[in-house]
């Protein structure tokens, strides 16, 4: 009979390995920016502060996870999974736009009278995206690619996480091999700022 311990060590370690795996990574990241809606959304109309505060992390974790999808998870989609061009490149584009909200609303003061309807809108089309995603690409990529290829890619996500820009860079490209190295020139800049602006705060 097994041990509480050894039960608990292999648990964990199950857990740690469905991590390690690329859709896991990701899908995580969804829940993430989904709580921040969700909390958006139950702010009262005074909570000025809070938005502002939600809406910062809105930009840093959505500029984040498009570049890492657009340099790893993307490219592989549509080398590696048989008919997803089409909805990559849809991808690419609801990632546009979502880039150009955030740009602006990086800008906007929370008291400004279209910051929350900016915000709705930011909010139904990631919330589409991943729909799209998790209901259609991501079966895909399970379907197509072995859990070997998937937890490499895990690593290469969030080996990419640590050099993602954690802002908006709507003009910049985004696909391979020019995002790579835009990405690490933006995402050292934004970090730099995010350094000097929490030291100011």
């Amino acid at each position: 009979m097994a041990t509480t311990s050894s039960t608990s060590r292999r648990r964990g370690a199950a857990a740690s390995r469905r991590q390690d795996d690329a859709i896991s990574l990701l899908k995580a990241d969804h829940k993430s920016v989904e709580e921040l809606f969700t909390r958006f959304e139950a702010a009262g109309p005074r909570a000025l502060k809070t938005k502002r505060s939600l809406v910062d992390r809105m930009i840093a974790e959505l500029s984040v996870h498009a570049a890492i999808e657009e340099t790893v998870l993307y490219p592989a989609a549509r080398s590696e999974v048989p008919d997803a061009e089409s909805e990559v490149l849809e991808a690419l584009e609801e990632h546009h736009v979502v880039k150009w909200e955030l740009s602006e609303l990086e800008g906007m003061a929370p008291d400004d009278e279209r910051f929350t309807a900016k915000v709705t809108v930011l909010t139904e089309t990631v919330r589409h995206h991943v729909k799209e995603e998790e209901s259609t690409l991501f079966p895909a990529l399970r379907k197509h690619l072995t859990r070997a290829r998937l937890v490499e890619l895990a690593g290469e996500l969030a080996q990419r996480k640590s050099l993602a820009p954690t802002r908006p860079h709507p003009r910049g490209p985004d696909t391979p091999p020019q995002a790579v190295a835009v990405d690490a020139v933006a995402g050292a800049l934004d970090k730099a700022r995010d350094l000097v602006r929490s030291v100011r705060s």
